[in-house]
């Protein structure tokens, strides 16, 4: 086990370290939560637009008319969604390079819509909404950080107008940034009409074609997502943030693949993707938190005779509920505890499993792509991702069932390990006691 645990720490630990310090991920990361509070915005009409039942309450005219008035919520939210990722990618990776950011968050929008196809049907000056959702993600990916590190290059070059004194510094600021905006943007332009002579037609489709959809169908597929969800539970049992590394990384397939089960779930159409951002979040994260710990907290109480585990129950408790579970990463402890290694490796793949065929017979409906917020809790978190269904809420309430019988035999272990030192350390107590008397 030592041996192992070696190799794993000398192997993973500088992977991790690059990736959390790398200023593309950070970017892409802080990126989508800039979007974050608009995403879920959007998510939650989306839910209050599908109440279940309602279209049997109502007559079909007045839920047309409900559904029509409550639809620019998530069309302005959730539709296009990329745009407030790709200003917000912007944004962080200026301001990373200590320049004014809201500048790179500004040019990266204006470089994406200048690469993203402007004719819809035969109409030209109309934009696809489906190109500044899950369709362009990529692409705005990529075009913000290419736009961000032109605009710091030109800056640096110090190809700016500078504005006499006593001029208002909104003014000089807005003059300082002409010049690389205007380059930068302009090498934009370039590769879109350079794109306009080869078979692709658009940047758009080239980058959806080879680089999208390999990456989205890769994963989409079990396998990936058994690596990514052993990948988290490893980082954190070394004691760093398993989820901010490997989101960073999966966060743009799995939003994809959000989006477009969305987009189905609204139109009537049946929902094309299984794994999705929502499957991660609310039946593995969204049962109380990484590695599911809401099932420890719960067998503490069941089983929990050590003072420590009982203490630990109690504080934790609460905070699980809410997908919280820093009180037991860190006071079971789960970092770096050979004990707990394998139900804390083995209990997420086993769900993730389950989960994914559960949703492949058709059991329980595929996540309809509706942002959950994280801290919503277990089987409420189900019923909600699956689009109001009750067998989400089921199949939660399963799975919390599935990880407490495979944690007992080791919390069991644990627990009796505390129990055992907390009774010598009583008895030690006590000696010492007579001793002195």
């Amino acid at each position: 086990m030592n041996k192992f645990m070696e190799v794993l720490e000398n192997f993973l630990l500088p992977i991790a370290d690059k990736l959390n310090n790398n200023r593309y991920l950070t970017a892409l990361r802080d990126g989508f939560m800039v979007a974050l509070p608009l995403i879920i915005f959007g998510s939650i009409f989306v839910v209050i637009a599908n109440f279940p039942f309602l279209d049997r309450i109502i007559s079909e005219d007045a839920y047309a008319a409900y559904q029509n008035a409550l639809g620019p919520a998530s069309a302005a939210t959730l539709s296009i969604m990329g745009l407030f990722v790709i200003v917000g990618i912007g944004y962080k990776l200026t301001q990373h390079y200590g320049l004014d950011a809201i500048y790179g968050g500004v040019v990266a929008i204006a470089a994406f819509l200048i690469l993203t196809p402007q004719v819809l049907e035969d109409v030209s000056g109309v934009i696809p909404t489906s190109t500044l959702g899950a369709e362009g993600m990529f692409l705005g990916i990529f075009t913000a950080f290419i736009s961000a590190e032109l605009y710091r290059f030109f800056v640096n070059k110090n190809w700016t107008i500078k504005m006499p004194a006593g001029v208002p510094d909104s003014v000089s600021r807005s003059f300082s940034a002409l010049i690389p905006i205007t380059l930068t943007l302009t090498v934009f332009l370039v590769i879109r009409v350079v794109f306009s002579y080869t078979k692709y037609d658009t940047v758009q489709n080239f980058i959806y074609t080879i680089i999208q959809q390999p990456l989205t169908e890769l994963g989409s597929g079990l396998i990936a997502t058994i690596v990514a969800v052993l990948l988290i539970q490893i980082f954190w049992f070394f004691g760093l943030h398993g989820q901010i590394i490997i989101n960073s990384v999966f966060d743009p397939i799995w939003y994809a693949l959000n989006d477009e089960n969305l987009q189905a779930f609204q139109a009537g159409s049946e929902l094309p993707n299984i794994i999705t951002k929502q499957f991660v979040d609310s039946f593995l994260v969204g049962m109380g938190g990484s590695g599911m710990t809401l099932a420890v907290v719960i067998l503490i109480f069941i089983i929990g005779k050590s003072r420590q585990t009982k203490e630990l129950g109690k504080l934790g408790g609460p905070s699980g509920l809410f997908n919280v579970n820093e009180p037991i990463i860190f006071g079971l402890p789960i970092i770096m505890n050979p004990l707990i290694l394998i139900p804390w490796l083995l209990a997420p793949v086993v769900i993730t499993i389950i989960t994914y065929f559960s949703m492949a017979t058709g059991m329980v409906p595929r996540p309809a792509g509706i942002i959950v917020p994280w801290t919503t809790p277990v089987i409420l978190n189900g019923f909600l991702a699956t689009g109001n269904a009750w067998q989400g809420a089921v199949l939660q309430a399963f799975n919390l069932v599935v990880v407490m019988g495979i944690w007992w035999p080791f919390l069991k272990i644990l627990d009796k390990s505390y129990y055992e030192s907390e009774k010598n350390d009583k008895k030690n107590d006590s000696d010492s006691k007579r001793k002195e008397a």
